[in-house]
């Protein structure tokens, strides 16, 4: 979809057209949505786990824009010193305005609270965010 904007100048009409993604504000270029924790099978599992329980970190991620967006999903754990105990991404592309079920894995070792912050970049290199950050508690125990 492109965008058209008129300017009338000393009786001349100039046509812009822009493309609409770069319309759309930074931060909502790829958007998360419904952060959760999974088991392999893709069932809901409690924000109470047990220690040496594998799950899966998991979220929605659309492009919202018309072109192809490259991106890299990005989890970090933290204990309760607000210490980063557990750091891993994959990385993709998405089609225009695709919607796809993102989720990487954790197992905690010891018990205590945590939080799962959830990040969407452009790339590891190219750090610009596609998306707010989202965060939730987990218990292990």
């Amino acid at each position: 979809m492109l965008r058209v904007g008129l300017l009338f100048m000393i009786g001349l009409i100039w046509v812009s057209i822009i493309p609409t993604s770069h319309a759309i504000d930074p931060l909502d270029r790829v958007p998360i949505s419904s952060p959760r924790l999974e088991d392999f099978f893709q069932n809901p599992v409690s924000k109470n786990i047990n220690i040496n329980q594998q799950v899966q970190i998991a979220a929605h991620i659309t492009n919202n824009q018309e072109i192809d967006q490259k991106f890299v999903y990005i989890v970090q754990i933290k204990d309760r010193e607000n210490v980063v105990i557990h750091l891993v991404w994959i990385s993709g592309e998405l089609n225009p305005h695709q919607t796809l079920s993102t989720a990487v894995s954790w197992r905690p070792e010891l018990s205590g609270s945590f939080v799962a912050e959830i990040f969407v970049w452009e790339s590891l290199i190219n750090q610009d965010a596609l998306s707010e950050s989202i965060s939730f508690d987990i218990t292990a125990s």
